[in-house]
């Protein structure tokens, strides 16, 4: 199916039907229950399940397959998101020009910051791109380029934005959100009512959907061509190639200019969602974050990223959301005393303590399963293949003749 052998593409109808039928997965619980708090099938939260799903995607291509660390992978996403901000701007809400402007805009950045920061590798090149990922949020946060210039480029730390004055040469009367062609709005949400459920439907959800499945097949195609395969190569031992003669410089480029595009479409669909952009997409902290991501799902894999994107995100919202009154609500059951006891001993690792719970779930996954999130479901998996003892100890088994 579409050039994929049968493993890549059964991988990909998976990752499909999982993505076509999150607002059933990721809602288990009825909408009134106490359990609620767990559901994550509303429309914001989705996306950024699937933006930053891209966003892994792409890094993945460079760390994972590569071996190159890069601290500052968060530039190209700030950046995505100005692009389409400045389309909305000087055109209109039509969502494809500003993607299309983001991934060549993100792809243009890398090759001018993949070019100074590959000329060194390890550490070194990790630290020159964190450098020149927070030389970019200074410049964005301060609007450095707007003021010498006498405009604005960024719009400093109040971020840029649509305002009634802007240009917009192409937009209609009946257009005030970002939408796709003019044919559906990005926002636009069926609720279907189902007894005690409520799933909603969300047309931005499903355009980043397609984005992320046409995202990850094009990384299924870099993973299994001889560019993927010189690519490990490269994270194997590029200091062996160098030896042999051969220039790996064009390929760790390549893959970085890839994987800073792939960014900037993650950013760009952001902006998308909500048109907005700031200089806070371009912080440290994002940067680490999709690392994060990568190594939690599973570096050097496929659909690893893609689960610890999912993983990061749904823990990050729902842990950081259930408060003391929730934990109250859920243990009224109890003594008073035993009740007050256990809020108090599970308080720290909910609402703002949500990093500490995050914190200790990466470091049991690190030291448990060095692999990430594949390596766990490999060993599931396994376990359902093994056969059983009784089965091999029958096939040991000879029938003496009679």
């Amino acid at each position: 199916m579409l050039g994929l052998d049968k493993k890549d593409s059964t991988l990909l109808i998976v990752v499909a039907i999982l993505t076509v039928f999150a607002p059933f997965i990721l809602n288990p619980f009825p909408t009134e229950s106490a359990l609620a708090q767990f559901n994550a099938g509303y429309p914001d939260l989705m996306q950024r399940f699937v933006i930053f799903g891209i966003f892994a995607i792409g890094f993945n291509l460079l760390f994972g397959l590569t071996g190159y660390l890069s601290f500052g992978h968060a530039a190209f996403l700030g950046i995505g998101s100005y692009a389409v901000v400045w389309m909305y701007k000087l055109l209109d809400y039509n969502i494809l020009p500003g993607l299309v402007l983001a991934i060549i805009i993100s792809g243009l950045f890398a090759v001018a910051i993949g070019f100074i920061s590959l000329r060194r590798s390890g550490i070194y090149f990790s630290i020159l791109t964190l450098a020149f990922a927070q030389m970019m949020f200074a410049i964005s946060y301060s609007d450095l380029i707007g003021r010498f210039l006498g405009t604005t480029i960024t719009n400093g730390e109040t971020g840029l934005q649509v305002y009634t004055s802007d240009p917009q040469v192409l937009l209609s009367a009946n257009e005030s959100a970002p939408h796709f062609l003019g044919l559906v709005e990005m926002r636009s949400t069926f609720t279907m009512d189902a007894g005690a459920w409520s799933f909603d439907f969300n047309a931005g959800y499903y355009f980043c959907v397609a984005m992320m499945l046409l995202a990850f097949y094009l990384a299924i195609r870099i993973f299994r061509s001889p560019f993927g395969l010189m690519l490990r190569a490269v994270k194997s031992n590029q200091q062996r190639m160098n030896y042999t003669g051969l220039n790996t410089k064009p390929y760790t480029l390549a893959a970085f200019v890839i994987s800073g595009m792939y960014a900037g479409l993650a950013g760009g669909l952001l902006a998308a969602m909500d048109p907005l952009a700031g200089a806070e997409r371009m912080q440290w902290t994002a940067s680490g974050e999709v690392v994060l991501m990568t190594i939690l799902g599973g570096a050097g894999t496929l659909i690893g990223p893609v689960l610890g994107a999912g993983f990061i995100k749904y823990f990050e919202n729902i842990f950081s959301k259930i408060n003391d009154n929730v934990l109250h609500q859920w243990f009224a059951f109890m003594p008073d005393g035993l009740e007050d006891f256990v809020v108090f001993v599970i308080h720290p690792f909910i609402g703002k303590g949500w990093h500490l719970t995050l914190g200790i779930m990466f470091m049991l996954v690190v030291i448990f399963l060095p692999g990430g999130l594949v390596e766990g479901g490999q060993r599931i998996a396994a376990m359902f293949r093994r056969k059983k003892p009784s089965d091999d100890a029958s096939e040991g088994k000879t029938t003496p003749a009679e």
